[in-house]
């Protein structure tokens, strides 16, 4: 009894196939994964913004108490020097202020992608690796 080389070509091809829509299915097991993950980062997002928006009232709160120490050093100063202080710490609350508006629109363009690479290629992997028909590859 000899052995039909069709057939046997045949088990390969399925085998293949069989191989092929396992890897697919971890790939997508992968995929689904980091998305959960990313869901999870925007979570986490969400609380470190209420921590700076808490973190932010605090700040404004203490610029306040900048401002009146200015205009109580200024009033201080009112006889001698009153010109030079208003002038000194306009000065350096208008640099502080522009310094770190600079910087909030540099964080604010930069934006972020997190995981957006490595979802495309797992989308990639995944199509590559999907189990195709035979009407499909002629």
């Amino acid at each position: 009894m000899g052995q039909d080389p069709r057939g046997s070509e045949a088990s390969r091809a399925g085998l293949f196939a069989s191989l092929k829509g396992l890897v697919g299915t971890t790939v997508a097991l992968l995929q689904n994964r980091l998305q959960l993950l990313g869901v999870e980062l925007a979570e986490e997002r969400l609380r470190l913004l209420s921590l700076v928006t808490y973190g932010a009232i605090a700040l404004i709160c203490l610029a306040a108490g900048l401002v009146f120490l200015a205009i109580f050093l200024t009033v201080m100063f009112w006889d001698s020097h009153r010109l030079l202080a208003l002038g000194i710490f306009s000065a350096l609350f208008l640099a502080a202020g522009g310094v770190t508006l600079a910087m909030a629109m540099r964080y604010a363009r930069a934006g972020s992608n997190l995981f957006a690479a490595s979802l495309a290629e797992l989308h990639k992997d995944r199509d590559a690796l999907a189990p195709r028909d035979s009407a499909t590859r002629q």
